[in-house]
């Protein structure tokens, strides 16, 4: 049987008039079942039902934070278990989405790199977790304007999955995102990020998880990070900026008296010179066991002032959830016996 949200709009069964309803029972009205879809002839739903599912997870788990956000962990079909985050503003409501069960980047300040690897997630679970959130938060799908690449796993080695996943994220007959309200997160695969800049009717943004402007440090906090140099990175994300014109946002998780020294803010502005960028200052997100503490106020305000008056474009990003175990892969590590990464 066939997972329907793994297609692409345009070949989603039925034809013409038929097909627009299916669409729009899935992505505006987000039922469930096949027989919800009221205004489709009997005989097609069971025929759909015959061929297709519509549900990947076999358990949905949320904890809520009192800030609004919360916490989705999906047990999958085959017990494996990945999350999603959901977090409404004032002016926007926005999900962070996983491309994989577990993480072979193995990130050392990272949940989900103490994780390992698991699998890849298809497109259909990964537009799966929208859908699946605005269920649980009572909306139709489509009040979710804002979605990140940014949780569970390495979006750029799951590239054809991710991709098809954001076609259907944009098409106007599915959820109908905007390009520019669309972000793949990446921890620096020069590889995908040149890709990237080729899929022309994307658009979609792009963050890169630099972490470090110096190669002992980034190493050091990210194992694989030997394969792809930080040199190597921003020619990348110069050759994607001079195809697309497209401002890159580079994260920068602040970790105490490992990557927080002035000298390294002075020498990630040296870094990033000739790019048209922005920086986003991340205080580390504590989970137990990770061997690593976030930066002091005090600290990420001089490493703010020092990019700031070198003239780089800087905000501080300050983590939601807290209390609901916001950091990527803290509630999978919790569950005793959980099928989530490498075994």
């Amino acid at each position: 049987m066939e997972f329907l949200l793994d297609l692409h709009p345009d070949a989603y069964p039925l034809e013409g008039f038929r097909r627009r309803q299916l669409l729009e029972w899935v992505f505006v009205q987000g039922v469930g079942t096949f027989d919800a879809m009221t205004n489709l002839p009997a005989e097609a739903r069971t025929e759909l039902a015959q061929n297709y599912h519509l549900n990947p997870f076999r358990e949905i788990e949320t904890v809520r934070s009192t800030d609004g956000s919360v916490k989705y962990l999906f047990t999958l079909a085959d017990g494996r278990q990945m999350e999603a985050v959901y977090m409404p503003y004032l002016d926007r409501k926005t999900i962070c989405v996983s491309t994989m069960v577990g993480c072979p980047a193995r990130c050392a300040f990272c949940a989900t790199g103490a994780m390992g690897f698991g699998r890849n997630l298809t497109p259909g679970e990964i537009v799966a977790q929208v859908l699946a959130v605005a269920g649980g938060e009572g909306i139709g799908p489509r009040e979710i304007r804002n979605l990140v690449f940014m949780g569970m796993g390495e979006a750029m080695l799951n590239y054809d999955n991710t991709m098809q996943a954001a076609r259907i994220l944009l098409h106007p007959l599915a959820l109908g995102m905007s390009k520019r309200r669309v972000t793949l997160s990446t921890v620096g695969i020069a590889k995908g990020i040149r890709q990237l800049a080729t899929e022309d009717d994307l658009g979609i943004k792009l963050a890169i998880s630099l972490h470090a402007p110096d190669e002992e440090t980034r190493q050091r906090i990210i194992p694989t990070g030997a394969a792809n140099s930080i040199a190597e990175i921003m020619a990348a994300a110069r050759d994607y900026q001079a195809v697309t014109g497209r401002r890159i946002t580079l994260e920068y998780t602040m970790l105490r008296g490992i990557n927080d020294q002035l000298w390294q803010a002075d020498l990630l502005a040296d870094v990033l010179q000739g790019l048209v960028s922005h920086v986003n200052l991340i205080p580390m997100n504590p989970w137990d066991g990770s061997g690593f503490e976030s930066s002091t106020e005090d600290q990420i305000q001089a490493f703010y002032d020092t990019l700031e008056a070198r003239g780089v474009d800087v905000s501080v990003r300050r983590s939601r959830g807290k209390d609901a175990g916001a950091a990527c892969g803290q509630l999978a590590l919790r569950r005793p016996g959980a099928v989530t990464g490498a075994a």
